[in-house]
C-alpha cells in the first residue's frame, strides 16, 4: 500500500473545487490567514473539501495560489486560486487551528471519451452559455482528459453533482455524466428564461 503524502492544509467551503476551475478567495479567519501565509511561503498548494453537515467531504482538489489581488492591514487577503489535483482524504489531522489530511492523490484511468461525446457535451454547454447571456468559453488549450472538468467548473451546477464527479476516475464516464447532467438541465433554464422575458415584457408570466 503506497505511504501517504505529507499532510495537505485543507480548506472545508461550501463549494466543490474541480480540476482547472478559478477560485477567488477572501481570507479573513486569523486560521486560515495563518495557514495562507505558510502556503504562499512555501509555494505549496491547499486542499478544497466540500463542508456540509458539519463533515468535509472525503474527496477534495488542491488549490494552487495564482496571484494576491490585495493585503489588508489587518492581515487578511484577498487571492485568486486554481484548481489542479484530485484526492482523497485519508485521516484528518486536527493538530493545527486549521485542519491537515493525509491525502492520496487520485490517478485517471487511461482511456479517452469518444469525439461524440466530446461534440455533445460541448454543444450542450454552448447551448447553456448562450442562454446565461454568456458566449462559449474557447477549450483548444484545455487538456482532453479533463474537458468535463473545464465544462462542468465553468457552471453553478448542483454541488452534489459537482461532487460526484470529482470522485470519479475515468473521463469517458465524467462526460457521459455531463451530458446527462446538461441534457436534464437544459428544459429548465429555456423555461426560465421564458418567463423572464416574458414577465419583462408585458408584466405577466403566463
Amino acid at each position: 500500500m503506497p505511504v501517504p503524502n505529507a499532510l495537505l492544509p485543507l480548506f472545508p467551503l461550501d463549494t466543490v473545487l474541480l480540476p482547472g476551475a478559478p477560485l477567488p478567495l477572501h481570507i479573513f479567519e486569523p486560521r486560515y490567514k495563518e495557514m495562507i501565509g505558510e502556503c504562499l511561503e512555501r509555494k505549496q498548494p491547499f486542499g478544497v473539501v466540500r463542508a456540509k453537515d458539519g463533515e468535509v467531504a472525503e474527496m477534495g482538489c488542491t488549490a494552487e495560489i495564482l496571484n494576491v489581488v490585495k493585503k489588508y492591514d489587518d492581515g487578511r487577503m484577498d487571492i485568486v486560486t486554481q484548481g489542479r489535483r484530485r484526492f482523497e482524504v485519508m485521516q484528518v489531522n486536527p493538530e493545527r487551528s486549521f485542519l491537515q489530511a493525509e491525502v492520496f492523490y487520485l490517478r485517471d484511468d487511461p482511456a479517452v471519451a469518444s469525439r461524440e461525446d466530446m461534440a455533445r457535451a460541448l454543444e450542450l454547454h454552448g447551448e447553456i452559455m448562450k442562454l446565461a447571456g454568456s458566449q462559449p468559453e474557447g477549450v483548444s488549450d484545455v487538456n482532453e482528459q479533463e474537458l468535463s472538468f473545464h465544462l462542468a467548473g465553468s457552471l453553478p451546477l448542483d454541488l452534489d453533482f459537482k461532487q460526484t464527479l470529482l470522485g470519479m476516475k475515468s473521463e469517458p464516464e465524467r462526460l457521459q455524466a455531463v451530458v446527462t447532467f446538461f441534457a436534464n438541465i437544459l428544459p429548465n433554464v429555456r423555461r426560465t428564461l421564458h418567463v423572464r422575458r416574458k414577465a419583462g415584457g408585458n408584466g405577466h408570466a403566463s
